[in-house]
């Protein structure tokens, strides 16, 4: 349906209250934009304490424990999007690669119960349910590269474009100090006021040197 077919739509259902569908797609959105920010940045921190990204984005507030520079570097990363002037191709190239994930994350499942049986899972649920979920996730994907193969393929290619960050930040494991972000991390962290929270300390082949850091229990305590 075009918008104008959704409005009419909208007016003749609803009537008197036909206002109800904008302020409903307002809220829809709003709602939609609020769980992103926190899922992306929670995304950087993650895969920073993990050792995929630099260890600045898994730093956190000493006093309200939020994760800003991951925050600042999703702010940063989406203003970078919007630089294309057609949002509708943004659209596609996200919504393609985020689909994408999502069967691989669904698919990572199944792997684990086949390789790991014995696991520990507080939550477990009948196979069938990601093997469906599998099915109409390829059908779509496969729909997706017949009908906009050049989105896809470009979609494609700016996901690869993870591949070097990755062969720099975490496969090459012996970089030289020069390669270290040391003084940019010392810099940000004095900005923002973050530290590295107290948790086990990372594979220092994996991550990039931290710089000594205050304990985080104390927030009355001055920070460098």
């Amino acid at each position: 349906m075009s918008p104008q077919e959704l409005l009419t739509f909208g007016e003749k259902l609803l009537g008197v209250m036909a206002w109800i569908m904008p302020i409903s797609v307002a809220l829809s959105t709003f709602g939609g934009v609020n769980g992103s920010l926190f899922t992306s940045s929670r995304l950087f921190f993650a895969g920073a304490r993990e050792g995929h990204l630099p260890s600045l984005l898994a730093m956190i507030h000493v006093q309200r424990c939020t994760p800003i520079p991951a925050l600042l570097f999703t702010c940063l990363s989406t203003l970078l999007m919007l630089v294309t002037s057609d949002i509708y191709t943004l659209i596609n190239y996200v919504g393609f690669i985020n689909y994408l994930f999502y069967g691989v994350t669904v698919a990572g499942q199944i792997v684990l119960r086949w390789r790991q049986p014995h696991m520990a899972r507080p939550i477990k649920v009948s196979l069938f349910f990601p093997v469906l979920y599998l099915l109409f996730w390829a059908f779509l994907l496969l729909f997706s590269l017949w009908s906009e193969p050049v989105v896809c393929g470009v979609g494609l290619a700016i996901m690869l474009t993870g591949v070097p960050v990755y062969g720099l930040g975490v496969a090459w494991h012996h970089k030289p100090p020069a390669v270290y972000t040391s003084a940019v991390t010392r810099v940000t962290q004095k900005l923002c006021g973050v530290v590295y929270p107290e948790m086990e300390p990372p594979d220092p082949e994996h991550t990039e040197q931290l710089e000594p850091m205050c304990n985080t229990g104390d927030p009355d305590k001055p920070h460098d």
